[in-house]
């Protein structure tokens, strides 16, 4: 028996109201740009939009002009998802509560989780999202997950309870010092003053 290597998110497929609202709160409100619009391929009177939501990679959305957009809050049983989260920067992060404000929406305000920002709020379909800034930039050669990782490790050594900023600097910290090679024999810290 083999596992099945899976390389990243392909798609994410939603189901939406109508056409106009679901571009009006993708692209009009999360800025995701609508890239290829067809049929529903399983459903003839359903459309497939697509959207880029800022990776290459595509959310689409299943309309039907006879849907319309209900708020109610979407189940969170066991099976079903909870949130989809969208990655922002620091720079948009800071702007996202006063601009929900500017629509009426209510929010959960910026929520610190030691590693990023978060704010949640519901689509106008009611699905959960959290749109999330890292605090950091991974060194050149590493990922988001490869410095999370180095924390994750850091963070239980020290016996922490969740990781935070300093385990994200640490962390870095190692990462270069073993992924990025130096003529200096000795790497450790130094006070030329």
């Amino acid at each position: 028996m083999r596992k099945i290597q899976t390389q990243g998110v392909h798609h994410i497929t939603l189901n939406g109201a109508d056409r106009q609202s679901s571009i009006d709160f993708w692209e009009g409100v999360l800025g995701m740009p609508f890239v290829f619009d067809q049929p529903n391929l399983d459903n003839p009177g359903e459309g497939h939009l697509y959207f880029d939501p800022g990776d290459g990679r595509l959310i689409t959305i299943f309309t039907n002009e006879a849907r319309k957009p209900d708020a109610t809050p979407v189940p969170e049983a066991v099976g079903s998802l909870h949130h989809l989260a969208f990655a922002v920067s620091q720079a948009s992060f800071w702007q996202i509560a006063a601009r929900l404000d500017a629509r009426g929406v209510k929010h959960s305000g910026p929520k610190d989780r030691g590693f990023m920002d978060s704010i949640y709020f519901r689509d106008p379909l009611g699905l959960r999202i959290e749109l999330a800034s890292y605090r950091f930039e991974p060194p050149e050669g590493c990922r988001h997950a490869d410095v999370m990782i180095e924390a994750h490790k850091i963070r239980v050594a020290r016996g922490d309870h969740h990781i935070d900023r300093e385990h994200l600097a640490d962390a870095i910290e190692a990462l270069v010092e073993r992924g990025q090679r130096s003529l200096s024999g000795d790497r450790t810290a130094k006070n030329p003053y």
